[in-house]
Parts: C-alpha cells; structure tokens; sequence
C-alpha cells in the first residue's frame, strides 16, 4: 500500500519531481519554446514549419537508432560517418548503374553492416562502445573518402533528389514522412515486441537479463544493428537534400543524435527511453538550430545552448538514479 502524499519523506518528494520532470519536462520546454519563438519570430509560417520538418528529419533518423543503442547500455559514435559512407555508395551507385531503389537497398545493407561490425566487436569482445566507435568512426569516413578518391560530385539523377526535397501533394515534404514512418516502427519494436523488452533488460541489468534467458550477445548486436540502418536512411535523405555525394559530410552529426535520445528522457545508464521522449528531444534540437537562426544568433551560441541542455538532461538522469538507489 502507497503512503499518502503527505506522508512521504523529503527525498521521497524529491524524486517524485524529478521523475515528473523527466517524464513531461521535455514536452513542457518544447510547447514553451514554440510559444516564445512564435511571439518573437516568424517561426509559425507555413515555410519555415515545413523547413523545420525537412531539416530534424537526418537528426531524427539518426536518432531512431541510437536510442535502441543508449537503452541497452552502448553508444555509437560511428553515425556521422555512416553518412558519409551512405552519400558515396548513393552517389557511386547512381552515376554508374542510374538505378534509384538499388542505390537505397546499398545504401541502407552496408550501414546495417557497418552496424553489425560495431555491435559484434563490443559484444564478443566485451569493447568499450565509446572506444569501438571512434575507432569504427575514423575507418569508414576514412573508407568513404578512399572511395570517392578524396572528391565530392553531384548527383545527376533529378528524381533522387525529390526524396530530400519534394513533398507529397506539394504540402508534406517526403523527408517529414520517412521521418514519421520511422518512428512508429521503433515505437512498435520498443514498446511493443520481445526483443524491445530485451533491450530494457539488457540496459537495466546485464547480468540478470542473461539469468532471465535473455541472448545479450544478439540484443546488442541488433541494437547496433538497427543503428546502422537509420544511418543509412538518414545518409539517403542528407544525399538527396544537398544534391550530391561528399565523403566529408556527416561531421558532429552523432552528437546532434545523442542529445535527441537524452533531452528525450533517454538514460546514458540504460534501461529507460520512450519514442515519444525522443521524437521530442529531435523537435527540440531542430527548435534550437531554426529558432536562434531566426533571432540572428550566431552558429557558437547554438552548439553552446545545445550543450547546456545536455548537461542539464544527464544531471537530472544522475540526480534520479541516485534517489532511485
């Protein structure tokens, strides 16, 4: 039986709020943000709206996979270059062969591989996920800069490029939609499927997931797995948007992906995130980058602001476990 609340002691109280916080703090400043940015800017134009969708759909793709990775307990520093490796595959694919779907199917396969790598290194081998994917990070943007032989080059294929930058019914640009298709399918793989109740255990407690009959070893290979897939579907939308294939793009993107899964509620000690969390923490960053664009704040002022808000998410996340102990 629960104590009433008046019976509750001060650290008891305590983590009630916190708890409340991170559950619906999220969405508090991302409705607060709109309201400031509508009243001192031009933020609710139709334009500028659409704008927003189209440019948080990379990030949010992105996101999509590391949350699965954070929640199980890793992290994957190796996206940004997956991007780069995807632009040049595309690229490649599409100036020697011209075929469309088959640039996306490599694309997407040898992100997912590149995933399958990072995530049966740190689980056979018990690596550090940090220390894996910095080292998986340098060998494919080195792999996809050896591959483009250094060079940028554009994409001459105009129907590719309506993925990044067409809209359905001239209205709801197609990255907006790719963006929302992917979120509900990890929605439904993280809150409704075994394996997404695999990935809390293993995140939680490793040691009693494996006791509980959980594979850790495949869980977390999938997590990283599912990772390199939403690379490779971010690194078709970053192609399409800037019309042409760069072995150098993709730089900090991981970052930007990171903050999405954290100011989304998502744990860097595992075993807690939500979609939903993290659909609003990729709407927050894009506020953040459109909003002080808006005001004429300088590109510093932005990564500054960014970085508060990660640092505030993960004291919180700290604060919490420890009332939680």
């Amino acid at each position: 039986m629960s104590k009433p609340d008046n019976k509750l002691t001060s650290a008891e109280k305590s983590y009630n709020r916190a708890l409340f916080y991170r559950r619906y703090g999220i969405g508090i400043v991302m409705i607060g943000m709109i309201i400031i940015l509508s009243i001192t800017t031009k933020f609710l134009s139709a334009n500028n709206i659409l704008n927003v969708l189209s440019t948080i759909s990379i990030n949010g793709a992105l996101a999509c996979g590391m949350v699965f990775v954070i929640t199980a307990g890793g992290i994957d520093l190796s996206v940004g270059s997956m991007l780069a490796w995807g632009s040049i595959v595309i690229g490649i694919v599409l100036r020697d062969v011209g075929s469309i779907p088959l640039a996306v199917v490599v694309a997407i396969v040898t992100c997912a591989a590149f995933g399958f790598i990072n995530g049966f290194l740190i689980a056979k081998f018990d690596l550090f996920p940090f220390v894996a994917t910095l080292a998986t990070q340098l060998v494919i943007r080195g792999l996809a800069t050896a591959l483009a032989g250094g060079y940028s080059f554009p994409i001459a294929v105009p129907a590719f490029t309506q993925i990044g930058l067409g809209k359905f019914m001239g209205v709801i640009p197609y990255p907006a939609i790719i963006l929302t298709v992917l979120l509900l399918i990890t929605y439904v793989l993280m809150h409704w499927t075994k394996f997404g109740r695999y990935v809390y255990a293993v995140g939680g407690n490793r040691n009693a997931a494996e006791a509980a009959g959980v594979s850790v070893f495949w869980t977390r290979v999938l997590t990283f797995t599912i990772s390199g897939v939403c690379a490779g579907v971010a690194s078709i939308l970053i192609t399409a948007r800037i019309n042409a294939s760069q072995p150098n793009i993709g730089m900090g993107y991981e970052t930007d992906a990171i903050a999405a899964c954290v100011l989304g509620g998502t744990s860097f000690s595992g075993g807690i995130a939500t979609i939903p969390g993290t659909a609003m923490g990729i709407i927050i960053i894009g506020l953040i980058y459109n909003g002080m664009n808006l005001l004429g704040v300088e590109s510093y002022w932005q990564t500054v602001c960014k970085g508060l808000l990660i640092v505030g998410a993960v004291l919180l996340d700290i604060f919490i476990n420890k009332k939680r102990s």
